[in-house]
């Protein structure tokens, strides 16, 4: 058969959607990005909040669609949203013809094949991959994730995730570290290492730091190229001054750390069950700034969560001014009706919630510009990533304190000596900046040309899949 993907929301799910191409393509299916010349279609759905439930459902019956114009002769819905509604897909969405959960991703091909049904849910069925599962990469060749843990256990009070991605786990040590060696043999220039709490890696075996003692093991596997290594998705709490000093002492480990802190103020860091507050958050990003030079912050926040007063949020934007984080993101407080916020007083309604997310914005946008302006000049190791897709004109590039899919990147306006490859390293120096973005000038590479790559199997995201 022809299977068709849309894969919706975080690298946690995409990597779930790489997982079910995977083994289907093991089983001899063909994967096609073309919807049209599809026979079954599967929508990988994402629900943390009410805009992606919508995009979801959208996209749903978008792909349903292709029953009726196309040659696809099946729908499957596969992901979060099947976690939280099951039974009202099954029951108000006839263009489905079968739903897969997050913790069934064994089961695609069974599905897709018509050998079973999606009748029963499974009831304690925890799935979580492993190196030998069969994969299909659908990022470009020269970066990769790797899920190193899944579900967990923190008890946020505006999260969901833990309904339907169950308690946290981790993969066996040994696991991560093969399918990571057998990525970078295969061409691979990046790994990020992802899951719901990244720096609760190991704690369900009784390994004390285990996301430092990973991460070290993760550096030293040899390669012919330089190699960066990069963890998303630290819990404040959780980062331990051996993770710090094992990020300061392994070069192939970027200094880079994404730590979502939610708020600063004291009063709604209780009401959302995370505890600290402003000044111990402060505390550790000095710590943090003082173990690694040069280190980028990344952190998110929620606007407009419920009892959040003025005052709450004033404290929030001294802070956001204080810190000077280098990355920061801010989300409006969605009111899901599932979970433990939503039974709170206090809502805050949604122009207040606007208007809160437009001046943490403005604050950072400020702070962004002012540090992307004293890079102007210097020189940073690049990682190629094509033309950019704004314009043929512009090549792309990321430094190691740009994540891919999340931060900005750097344009490469000139070029001195031979033009760029996607997955080449480059020394560029940085002639322009703006409130996001850098532009600059490639250098001439000295030494081993790291732009060799091998033959591997994963192709483009553009050729296999649709991203959204």
């Amino acid at each position: 058969m022809k299977v068709g993907f849309v894969s919706l929301g975080c690298p946690k799910n995409l990597v779930d959607s790489e997982v079910m191409m995977g083994q289907l393509a093991a089983r001899g299916h063909e994967l096609t990005t073309h919807p049209d010349q599809a026979d079954v279609l599967v929508v990988n759905t994402c629900s943390f909040i009410d805009p992606a439930k919508k995009e979801s459902i959208d996209t749903i019956l978008e792909m349903a669609e292709y029953k009726r114009v196309g040659q696809a002769k099946k729908l499957v819905v596969a992901g979060c949203l099947v976690e939280r509604y099951r039974g009202d897909i099954q029951k108000d969405m006839p263009e489905v013809d079968a739903v897969i959960g997050t913790n069934e991703l064994d089961k695609i091909v069974a599905i897709c094949e018509g050998i079973e049904d999606d009748s029963v849910a499974p009831e304690n069925g925890l799935y979580l991959y492993h190196e030998h599962t069969p994969r299909v990469l659908a990022t470009p060749r020269h970066y990769a994730y790797i899920k190193i843990a899944e579900g967990c256990d923190h008890p946020c009070t505006f999260c969901v995730i833990p309904q339907y991605r169950g308690k946290f786990r981790s993969r066996r040590f040994e696991s991560v570290v093969s399918e990571a060696t057998r990525l970078f043999s295969q061409g691979v220039r990046e790994i990020n290492l992802i899951g719901q709490d990244t720096t609760c890696y190991g704690e369900d075996f009784g390994l004390k730091d285990g996301l430092a003692v990973l991460l070290a093991r993760l550096a030293q596997i040899e390669t012919p190229q330089p190699k960066w290594v990069r963890f998303l998705y630290a819990y404040p709490n959780k980062v331990t001054q051996k993770l710090l000093d094992t990020l300061a002492e392994h070069s192939a480990l970027v200094k880079y750390i994404d730590m979502p802190l939610q708020h600063a103020s004291a009063n709604v860091l209780k009401r959302m069950k995370r505890g600290a507050n402003g000044d111990i958050f402060l505390k550790l990003i000095e710590r943090i700034r003082n173990t690694i030079p040069g280190v980028a912050i990344r952190t998110s926040f929620i606007a407009g969560f419920p009892g959040e007063t003025d005052a709450d949020f004033e404290t929030l934007c001294q802070f956001v001014e204080a810190a000077r984080l280098d990355r920061l993101g801010v989300f409006s407080y969605s009111d899901e009706d599932t979970s433990r916020s939503h039974e709170l007083d206090g809502k805050v309604d949604g122009r207040t919630i606007n208007n809160r997310k437009r001046r943490l914005m403005a604050i950072q946008r400020r702070i962004s510009r002012a540090k992307n302006r004293d890079l102007i000049g210097k020189e940073v190791d690049v990682l190629a990533e094509g033309t950019s897709p704004d314009t043929d004109l512009l090549w792309q590039a990321r430094m190691s304190t740009q994540a891919p899919e999340i931060d900005g990147v750097v344009l490469i306006n000139d070029v001195e000596g031979a033009e760029p490859r996607p997955g080449q390293m480059r020394k560029l120096l940085i002639t322009e900046t703006h409130d996001y973005d850098i532009i600059g000038t490639l250098l001439p590479s000295a030494g081993l040309p790291f732009d060799v790559m091998p033959a591997v199997a994963n192709l483009p995201a553009s050729q296999l899949i649709q991203i959204a």
